[in-house]
């Protein structure tokens, strides 16, 4: 059957069967920023925007996406030319992304970055809550999201126009923060259920502050531009075109004498490139294999 999807505001002509996910259809075309996390759409990784909305892409069919607007991360940005901290073209969320540190393996940043545009499609000004909602269909194991959330704060800010938190500056009182009393601070506690014993605290002494050009300073992910565009860097997105699949045709009977295979029919199969039996296989006597006839 043949359906027309419009991807990143392209149509685009797919030869597919009625059975076929939305995720295959658009691997397919060559989107490999649409990642394959699992078969029920738990992990968020095969993230698109459907009309706006972040929808899962494995977990739909291909046909019901016909006469709807598919957006990839292909579709954010102005794609440059993949690099080291040439960043110049990316879109805000992703020049952000790089920026914040928020990208880790990689593998799930493109799908937090399509949940994150529907959101500030939605609302410029988001809060802390609202991003951390907006993001946790996706999952990710590496960064903890305290850096994607910050990534997506710093972008809005600079989409209204706004001048971002630098959160490298952000002065974090933990100390004050351990003074605060809580439902079971000393306070709180009857008295009689104190001990007299007395602990000693123990002094930390902070070293002299040295200045160096390089320890202690943030770097950029080497390859975070091509990570945050979802560009091919694993290897389920190495695709070798006119690659040929091979299947093992097994005889149903065990233990059985094959006397005879004909492979006529099999090789006038549609899509069929050749069809091997042991008769395109030479005979070798004796092997470097240590194994032989």
């Amino acid at each position: 059957m043949h359906i027309h999807l419009k991807i990143n505001g392209i149509e685009h002509h797919v030869d597919t069967v009625p059975s076929e996910n939305l995720l295959s259809a658009i691997r397919r075309l060559g989107f490999y920023g649409v990642k394959f996390g699992d078969e029920h759409g738990l992990s968020g990784s095969d993230t698109v925007l459907l009309d706006g909305k972040p929808v899962n892409a494995g977990s739909m069919l291909a046909a019901q996406a016909e006469g709807h607007d598919i957006v990839t991360i292909e579709g954010l940005g102005e794609h440059p030319e993949q690099g080291w901290k040439k960043t110049d073209g990316l879109h805000p969320l992703q020049q952000a992304f790089v920026e914040s540190g928020a990208i880790q393996c990689g593998y799930c940043t493109p799908a937090q970055i399509l949940a994150a545009k529907s959101l500030l499609d939605a609302n410029s000004n988001p809060s802390e809550d609202q991003v951390r909602e907006a993001i946790a269909g996706v999952l990710c194991r590496c960064t903890g999201y305290l850096k994607p959330v910050q990534a997506v704060l710093k972008a809005a800010a600079v989409l209204r126009g706004d001048e971002p938190v630098n959160w490298d500056s952000v002065n974090w009182d933990l100390e004050s923060w351990g003074n605060k009393p809580s439902g079971d601070s000393p306070s709180n506690i009857p008295s009689e259920q104190f001990s007299n014993v007395m602990t000693r605290p123990k002094v930390v002494v902070t070293p002299e502050t040295q200045t160096y050009e390089t320890v202690g300073k943030p770097e950029q992910k080497v390859d975070a531009v091509k990570l945050v565009q979802g560009k091919p860097a694993f290897t389920a997105d190495m695709d070798m075109r006119g690659m040929l699949y091979a299947r093992v045709l097994r005889s149903p009977h065990a233990h059985a004498r094959i006397k005879k295979i004909d492979a006529s029919k099999a090789r006038e199969l549609k899509g069929v490139a050749a069809v091997l039996t042991w008769q395109d296989i030479p005979r070798v006597v004796y092997s470097t294999a240590g194994q032989s006839d």
